[in-house]
């Protein structure tokens, strides 16, 4: 099944990945405040896109007549 949540999140991690590169062979200069926010929004929002795509499955399965299992 997909799993957006850990895609955003990994998008999330690659970006401060990929800022944190360019910082460091001086291709540009990024604030060191700036990723903070980035990776923990980004984690947030990945957190809660992870528990509504959690609970949109486990909707279609009650409403499909499958069995669910556990939380």
């Amino acid at each position: 099944e997909p799993q957006p949540g850990r895609l955003l999140a990994g998008l999330v991690l690659i970006t401060a990945a990929v800022l944190y590169t360019g910082d460091a062979v001086s291709a540009w200069s990024i604030p060191w405040w700036v990723l903070f926010p980035l990776v923990c929004g980004g984690l947030w929002l990945a957190a809660a896109v992870g528990v509504f795509g959690h609970l949109l499955r486990r909707r279609r399965r009650r409403r499909t007549g499958e069995e669910v299992k556990g939380c």
